[in-house]
Formats: C-alpha cells, structure tokens, sequence
C-alpha cells in the first residue's frame, strides 16, 4: 500500500488549508454584501424603491414559488443555456481543429472572425426574430452569435500557442497533421478548452437573456424586463440574483470537470 511521505502529507494539509480559508473569505464577503445592503435600506440610506433589499428578494422568490412560476421561468432559461453552450462547445471545437489543419483557411477567415466576434449582437435582434421567428430558436440563435465566435478565437489561439518543440519532434519522427493534433495539441491545451468552456458558459447565460428580453414570455430575462416594465424593482432584482446562482453553478461544475482532471 502506497504511503506518502512527510513532506507530501504536509503539502496537502497546506493545500487543503489553503482551500478552506478561500471558502471562507469567499462565503463573508457575500454575507458582508447582503448584510450592508439590507442595513442601508432598512436605514433608508439607500432608496428602497429603486434597489430593493435582500429580505425583499427572498420575499420574491417565495412568491414566485408559490404561484409555481419559479421553476418554470427557471428552466426554461437552463435549458435555452444548456443547448446553446453544447452548440457553442461542438461548433467551436470543430471549427478550431479545422482552423489548425488548415492554415491557409486560417488566413482567409481569421479578419472575418474578427469582425464578427465585434459586432454588435444586440442590435442584431430585429434581424434575428425576422430570420429565426420570434421563439426559442431566436434566443438560442442570440446565444450562438454572443459566444461562439469568442470561444473559437479563445480555442484557435491556445492551438497556436502549443509549445513548438512537441511538434517539432513529432514531425521529425514523420507524425502527419492530424497525429500532432490529437497527440500533442489537444491534450496539451486541455485546461485552455476549459478556460475557454468557463468564458463560454457566462456568455451564453449573457445572450439567452438578451434573447429573452427581445421575444420570450418566459423565462428569466422575460421577469425582468416584465419587472422594468412594471416598475417591479423586486422582480428585477430577484431576477438578477438567480442568474448569478445558475451563472456560479455552471461555472462551479466546469470547474469541478477540471479539478478531477488535475488529480488524475
């Protein structure tokens, strides 16, 4: 039975402390936030009309519970973030190795990328419902246009900057292109994929929320533009809140993804 030493056993109790007081401070400084901004609206510091309270949220939340709307608006937002990250993930690999393979492809589309990657999504929307149709589709659509072209610029480059001297071994012993690829190239950059795969999960969230604010009557960017609409402050609020616990949640289980990776 394989035992570790001294030395390993007190890096790992270093680590693991390491860890913990992370948590910690991570965890005060969302309790520090949500007690500072309910003491400065129960002082009327802050205008409550117009920035809500944590107890008003909550308050929110439990409405929207028992009305049964809660889940619903919620998963339908996972759901368009869901299928356009695995979209997003499959185009962009795809698109990625095509670009390494073939360099001259590369020098052809790489100022179009550029282009696209820049322009702006949001005022796209009008052309997007009349393609698409106002629908899920749209939104979905919205989703792709918002992060894919980012997460192929993200991928490509981390190709690109592959160290040189693997290639350039397995080039001397006669490996072809798509050997490089699979033997050097995407396992050295599996960690960049997940940095990237992490940009592309809040950018996806990013356009099904535009999206939804441009066409859907459900949904979380439905609630909050309903919430603008009404002078729903609360619901606007409320709204925001659960983006960021699905938005951390997402990025928390990619992260797990790579963590396990590192311990194997």
């Amino acid at each position: 039975m394989y035992t570790y030493s001294l030395e390993h056993k007190n890096y790992l109790k270093k680590l693991k402390k390491e860890k913990r007081i992370v948590i910690f401070f991570q965890i005060i400084i969302v309790f520090l936030f949500l007690i500072s901004w309910q003491i400065l609206s129960d002082m009327n510091i802050i205008n409550n009309f117009l920035s809500s309270s944590p107890t008003k949220v909550f308050n929110t939340i439990i409405d929207l519970f028992k009305d049964g709307s809660l889940f619903k608006h919620i998963s339908v937002t996972l759901y368009e973030v869901i299928i356009s990250f695995i979209i997003s993930v499959i185009i962009s690999l795809i698109i990625s190795t095509i670009l390494w393979l073939k360099p001259i492809i590369s020098k052809i589309i790489d100022p179009y990328l550029t282009v696209l990657n820049s322009l702006p999504k949001v005022a796209l929307g009008p052309l997007i419902i009349i393609w698409v149709g106002a629908s899920t589709n749209s939104i979905i659509f919205m989703s792709l246009l918002i992060s894919t072209f980012i997460t192929i610029i993200n991928i490509y480059t981390s190709f690109l900057n592959t160290d040189k001297s693997y290639i350039t071994l397995l080039r001397s012993l006669g490996a072809s292109n798509k050997q490089i690829f699979f033997k050097v190239i995407l396992p050295s950059n599996y960690y960049n994929i997940i940095n990237a795969l992490k940009i592309n999960i809040s950018m996806n969230l990013i356009g099904v929320i535009m999206g939804e604010l441009l066409v859907s009557k459900k949904g979380l960017g439905y609630l909050i533009m309903y919430g603008s609409q009404t002078f729903n402050i609360n619901l606007v609020l409320t709204s925001v809140v659960i983006l960021a616990i699905i938005s951390y949640l997402m990025y928390f289980i990619i992260d797990k993804i790579e963590a396990k990776k590192r311990l194997k």
